[in-house]
């Protein structure tokens, strides 16, 4: 019986196993994952993304600040506004796929 997951080259894993680790350890802190899940949706600023995911605001300044730091998200200034996007098109993708496997449909 055919296995339905790809062949896994192991010299390429080796190659990328310490970035996707680190994806994934980004992902793995739940304020940084509901930040970069409303991101996703599009640019923000911070008071916008404190009034929609109820993270108080030095967590989410801590947070952005990690990700920012990680080259995750860009950012945009306007007047006293920072806005944030997600800067990795791949990141926009696992973001879909973990939305896709974990949310229940009935929800969406």
């Amino acid at each position: 019986m055919k296995s339905p997951y790809p062949v896994f080259d192991p010299e390429i894993l080796r190659g990328t196993a310490a970035r996707v680790a680190g994806v994934l350890k980004i992902l793995a802190n739940e304020d940084r994952m509901l930040l970069l899940c409303q991101l996703s949706q599009g640019e923000m600023c911070v008071s916008e993304l404190e009034a929609q995911l109820g993270i108080r605001q030095p967590t989410l300044s801590q947070q952005l600040g990690v990700l920012r730091n990680e080259g995750v998200v860009a950012t945009r200034r306007q007047g006293k506004n920072i806005f944030y996007a997600v800067a990795d098109p791949a990141l926009l993708e696992i973001l879909a796929l973990l939305y896709r496997i974990y949310c229940p449909k009935e929800r969406r």
